[in-house]
């Protein structure tokens, strides 16, 4: 999922993505509305919210908003740059590593903080919000950065759009079996159904779980990263077994 870039990449490698952190990001955007009473997997409304607030004259609540959005913009922008400046000098799969680690470590610290030191006070509910928005950021950056922008799974916005048109495309023949444009509308409707199943499981989980919601989070994200280091196992493994078999000849 991860060692791939850009075109590179097949269908099966952006769906696998896209459904895990799809998955992800609709497990934290439920746990923070229901924690936080806000939405944290994309800053769509806070750009309402923030010229709402300065329509009023309400400048702190204002500067809060704007900075939760820069998070989520900067959690992006550092995505790609660790991207683009670890490209011929690592591995594809250590430089696309490192994005979803700081992602996971983020979630973690939201999960811990709660667990242990949360007071329930505005101040902190406004950095803990920040914290995710930022691991999000982190998790677009990514997706969108190695699958040249075909994956992106934080928002639904325009990808629902983007679904609407291909079911209208669908209804001529010629469309119907235009490969590209099918194996497109399988990726967007896993991506869709992937962020709802995420949904469904945090609101579930956190009637057992609670807080510890959030660690369920990392350990789906924890899956993505440790699938291509055990592809990564598996073809140097059948690497060495054909130079043996070579050298055996």
């Amino acid at each position: 999922m991860l060692r791939k870039y850009s075109n590179h990449r097949t269908i099966q490698d952006n769906i696998k993505l896209g459904g895990l952190t799809a998955f992800s990001a609709g497990m934290v955007n439920v746990a923070s509305v229901i924690v936080f009473f806000s939405f944290t997997s994309n800053v769509t409304g806070y750009y309402a919210v923030f010229a709402q607030e300065i329509a009023k004259g309400n400048w702190y609540q204002g500067a809060v908003v704007l900075f939760w959005i820069l998070l989520f913009l900067i959690g992006s922008m550092f995505s790609n740059l660790i991207i683009i400046h670890g490209k011929g000098k690592f591995s594809a799969y250590l430089t696309h590593s490192i994005p979803l680690v700081l992602e996971i470590l983020s979630i973690l610290f939201v999960g811990i903080y709660l667990d242990i030191f949360y007071e329930d006070s505005l101040k902190e509910t406004e950095i803990l919000v920040g914290a995710l928005l930022f691991a999000m950021g982190l998790q677009n950056g990514l997706t969108a950065s190695i699958s040249n922008s075909v994956v992106k799974t934080t928002h639904l916005t325009g990808l629902t759009t983007d679904l609407a048109i291909l079911i209208s495309m669908f209804t001529k023949e010629s469309n119907r079996n235009n490969k590209d444009l099918v194996d497109k509308f399988h990726l967007l409707l896993t991506i869709v159904t992937s962020y709802v199943m995420g949904g469904l499981l945090s609101g579930i989980s956190f009637n057992y779980l609670s807080n510890k919601t959030f660690y369920v989070v990392c350990f789906v994200l924890l899956i993505i990263g440790l699938y291509d280091h055990y592809k990564l196992y598996l073809l140097k493994k059948q690497f060495v077994k054909r130079h043996r078999e070579v050298l055996v000849s």
